[in-house]
């Protein structure tokens, strides 16, 4: 039961979920379904988690949302939290992924201008990499097919090269760079994980040439790939890092973190009306106190490698490549990734699809080990028929 009312510019199936809990959801009909998707990552402590809902009705009952004339004390506890967590020095908050990224890509803008003018202001980003939908960010992301001729014309400014290439960074970055945009794990193109050496390279020589470095981590971090920044797997030390999807557990909300050389901006620079509101840094909260609790990210590494091990084992010729990081894994097979996102689906399996031929699967970070070997089997069965 799909509804007539909604802009249904997602190409959503004709399910409509109605509660959840934990690792699992229920639709309108009753029909349960093991939750392999995480709201595209954002769910991370699953459905009614009862220290998440317990806080944000809590957080209702005294404050919803200020203006951002003013500080909430929940707000403030929490930047503070986050930036000792981090280890980085300030932080604006947003409403979502693309929405930290533009304030990332305004940032280095202005670090550019500051340190050579009007002539440094070129962001270099990846091929197959994926930074949001406005306009800003969606000319970030290096995909042809996010680029038809009806949204332009694109901004000036931008330039791509290929991940994993020596020989691109040679001519990557000069005097007109602002800013180094990567993603460590490139999950709306294919689920590729980078090599942290040619990342750790690359970022040398855009510091070498005079720009910062961005790490888009709106989906690799907050614990996804059993760190709680993916960079710090990778050991490049970005100036700025953007956050999103699963950093608030549900509630919308993304943040900025920069520091050092990136610590530019004034009052004026950059705002968001809903950015940082009562209700959103109270959820955060207790999302990052859950990540960063004794062995739960050693739990999330377990977690992944368990499931990408299985699927290997499997030895299934539709499988051509199984790959990820921590709870992020794509399955590369050699069918319409759609149709099996479909099959699964039907046989109870929330998962979804990223770049042309792989099945993605992002479930909640404490989703049990048992629930884990059931939606494997359920994949497993699609894929052997």
């Amino acid at each position: 039961m799909g509804s007539k009312y909604v802009l249904n510019n997602y190409g959503s199936f004709d399910v409509t979920l109605k509660k959840g809990k934990g690792a699992l959801c229920y639709d309108i009909n009753g029909k349960k379904y093991i939750d392999f998707l995480s709201g595209i990552a954002v769910n991370c402590l699953g459905h009614n988690y009862p220290p998440l809902v317990k806080a944000i009705a809590d957080q209702a009952k005294k404050q919803i949302h200020i203006s951002n004339y003013y500080t909430s004390d929940i707000g403030a506890a929490y930047a503070e939290a986050l930036l000792k967590a981090t280890g980085f020095d300030g932080v604006f908050f947003g409403n979502s992924g693309a929405e930290a990224n533009e304030a990332a890509i305004k940032l280095a803008r202005k670090y550019g201008y500051l340190k050579n003018g009007k002539k440094r202001r070129t962001i270099v980003s990846l091929l197959q990499g994926f930074h949001g939908r406005t306009i800003n960010s969606l000319t970030a992301t290096g995909q042809d097919r996010f680029h038809p001729d009806c949204f332009g014309p694109y901004p000036d400014g931008f330039k791509y090269i290929p991940a994993n290439d020596y020989k691109a960074l040679k001519t990557a970055f000069d005097e007109t760079t602002a800013a180094f945009m990567v993603e460590c794990v490139q999950c709306e193109g294919g689920v590729i994980p980078l090599d942290p050496e040619w990342v750790r390279e690359a970022a040398e020589l855009a510091r070498k040439a005079g720009a910062i470095v961005i790490a888009d981590e709106v989906q690799t971090g907050m614990g996804r790939t059993g760190s709680l920044l993916a960079n710090e797997q990778f050991q490049f030390n970005p100036e700025v890092v953007t956050l999103a999807k699963g950093i608030a557990g549900g509630v919308p909300m993304g943040a900025c973190l920069y520091r050092g050389a990136a610590d530019v901006f004034e009052a004026g620079d950059h705002q968001s009306t809903f950015g940082g509101n009562p209700l959103a840094c109270a959820a955060a909260n207790v999302v990052l106190k859950e990540l960063t609790a004794p062995d739960f990210l050693a739990h999330v590494t377990e977690k992944g490698e368990h499931m990408r091990e299985v699927i290997r084992s499997w030895n299934l010729p539709v499988i051509k490549d199984v790959r990820g990081l921590g709870l992020i894994t794509g399955i590369q097979v050699g069918l319409d990734p759609v149709e099996v996102e479909k099959k699964l689906l039907d046989k109870g399996l929330l998962t979804c699809t990223a770049g042309s031929d792989v099945v993605r699967l992002l479930p909640p970070l404490n989703i049990p080990n048992k629930l884990i070997d059931q939606g494997l089997d359920i994949i497993r069965s699609v894929l052997a028929n």
